[in-house]
C-alpha cells in the first residue's frame, strides 16, 4: 500500500480509489461508438445474463433474440484492426466461473472441461467464454476477442453461481494444472484467504496470468441505499493478478458498480452483448467480470503474437500500451502491435562491423542534418499543439499527464 491509499502490485500500475469521475479522461481519448450497439440491444430486447440463480430458479435457457450489429465494445477496443494480426491461436484460456456449456454453438469444438464444468446452469461462465473466444456466426457480427484460442471450463462456484474462497482457489489451481496460460476469474470476494493466496502463487509458478474482476458484478441498487465505501476484492487485489474494472460506452464507471480502491486496467463491461449456454441467441450483461473477459481475451492475443513473453511480461505489456487515464484503458491493438514496449522488444547488440570510422566528415554532416530535421519537426508539432490542442485541453480541465490523486476520492 502506498501513502494515501494507492496500491501497486507486481503486474502493473494501480491507482488510488476509483470513483466514476476517474474515467472521464479515458472517455476523451477515443470517440466511442456505443450508441448504435446499445440501441440495437435495446431494440431486440436482449435478456439479461444473471450472475447467479436463487434456489428454485430454472437454469438459464436459450435467448430468442439475436443482435446483428457490431457491439459498441468491439468498436471501442478496435478488434477488427487487431484481428488482422492474430486471433489467439494456440493459447488456452481458463474461465473460472459457473462452467462453460459445451452446447454453445460459437464455442463448439474449442471447450475442454475440468470435472462437471462442461455444464452451465447459470449461463454466466458461457457468456464470459463467448466474450473471450466466440467465433463469428453467419449474419452476426458479435464475436470474441481471441476467436482461435481454446477455452478450459473450470467451475469456480457452485451450480447456482455462489463462490467461496475455497471454490475459487480450487478453480485457479485446476486451471493452472490444465495448462492454461491465461486464467479469467469472474468471482470477486470480499475476503482473502491463505488458500486463495497460495493458489495465485501456484498459477504464477506455472506461468499462467490471472485476469480477475476488480469488483463483483452489480446486484442492482435500492432507492435511498448508501453506496458501500471503496474496498479491495479478491483475488483481484492479490500481487501478480491483473485487476480489471468495468466502464460503459462513455468511458465512465456505471452508477451501480461497486467501488474499489484500485485496478490495473479498465475495459468495457456495461451493457455488453454475448452468447448464452444454449441456442444461437444473445444476452446482455454488466459487471467487472465481463471487463475481465475482454482483458483476458487481449492477453490471449498477446501471448499468441508474442509467445516468448512470460505471464508477468504479458501483464506489463497490456498496462504499458493502455490508453493513459487514472485507470489505464485496455487497448488490444496497441498491445499486440506495439514495438515501443521494451518488455517485448529484444535488446539489439551493437554491430561494430558497420560503424562509421572516427572523424568521417560525411557521417558527421548526415548526423547534423538529421538532428536539424528532427528539431524542426518537433518545434512544428509543439507549435501546432499549443495553437490547437492546449486551448481545448484547458477548457476541458486537462492537467499534465502524471499519476495524480483523485480529488473527490473518499477519505482523501
Amino acid at each position: 500500500m502506498t501513502p494515501g491509499g494507492g496500491v501497486r502490485r507486481g503486474c502493473g500500475r494501480r491507482t488510488g480509489r476509483v470513483p466514476a469521475a476517474a474515467f472521464l479522461a479515458a472517455a476523451m481519448v477515443l470517440p466511442v461508438a456505443g450508441a448504435a450497439a446499445a440501441a440495437d440491444a435495446e431494440k431486440v430486447r436482449l435478456p439479461v445474463m444473471p450472475a447467479r440463480l436463487d434456489a428454485g430458479d430454472p437454469c438459464t435457457g436459450g435467448s430468442k433474440a439475436r443482435a446483428t450489429a457490431v457491439p459498441w465494445e468491439q468498436q471501442n477496443l478496435q478488434l477488427a484492426r487487431t484481428w488482422e494480426f492474430g486471433r489467439g491461436a494456440g493459447v488456452k484460456v481458463a474461465v473460472v466461473d459457473t462452467g462453460v456449456s459445451a452446447q454453445a454453438p460459437t464455442l463448439a469444438g474449442r471447450v475442454s472441461a475440468v470435472g462437471p464444468a462442461g455444464e452451465d446452469c447459470v449461463g454466466h461462465g458461457t457468456f464470459v467464454a463467448g466474450l473471450i473466444a466466440a467465433a463469428p456466426a453467419k449474419n452476426v457480427r458479435v464475436a470474441g476477442v481471441a476467436q482461435e484460442s481454446r477455452i478450459i471450463a473450470v467451475r469456480g462456484t457452485d451450480e447456482r453461481g455462489t463462490a467461496t474462497a475455497a471454490s475459487v482457489a480450487d478453480g485457479i489451481r485446476a486451471a493452472a494444472d490444465a495448462g492454461a496460460k491465461v486464467i479469467q476469474v469472474s468471482p470477486a470476494l470480499a475476503a482473502d484467504s491463505a488458500g486463495l493466496r497460495s493458489a495465485v502463487k501456484y498459477a504464477a509458478s506455472r506461468d499462467a496470468l490471472i485476469v480477475a474482476a476488480a469488483t463483483p458484478d452489480p446486484a442492482g441498487s435500492s432507492p435511498g441505499r448508501e453506496p458501500e465505501p471503496p474496498r479491495d476484492y479478491w483475488p483481484a487485489a492479490a500481487p501478480g493478478v491483473l485487476s480489471v474494472i468495468d466502464m460503459d460506452a462513455r468511458g465512465t464507471r456505471p452508477d451501480t458498480a461497486p467501488a474499489t480502491r484500485g485496478a490495473d486496467l479498465a475495459a468495457p463491461g456495461d451493457g455488453v452483448v454475448g452468447v448464452g449456454p444454449r441456442g444461437t441467441g444473445h444476452f446482455i450483461g454488466s459487471g467487472a467480470s465481463f471487463a475481465a473477459a475482454y482483458a483476458a481475451g487481449a492477453a490471449a492475443l498477446v501471448r499468441s503474437a508474442h509467445p516468448d513473453l512470460s505471464a508477468a511480461g504479458t501483464a506489463e505489456r497490456l498496462t504499458r500500451t493502455a490508453y493513459p487515464a487514472d485507470v489505464p484503458r485496455l487497448d488490444p491493438y496497441a498491445a499486440v502491435t506495439s514495438v515501443q514496449d521494451p518488455v517485448a522488444r529484444p535488446r539489439v547488440e551493437r554491430d561494430d562491423s558497420v560503424a562509421l570510422p572516427p572523424g568521417n566528415g560525411s557521417g558527421g554532416a548526415t548526423r547534423r542534418a538529421v538532428w536539424i530535421a528532427v528539431a524542426g519537426g518537433s518545434l512544428a508539432l509543439l507549435v501546432a499543439w499549443v495553437a490547437l490542442v492546449a486551448p481545448r485541453g484547458r477548457s476541458r480541465g486537462w492537467r499534465p499527464a502524471e499519476r495524480r490523486r483523485v480529488a473527490d476520492a473518499p477519505g482523501d
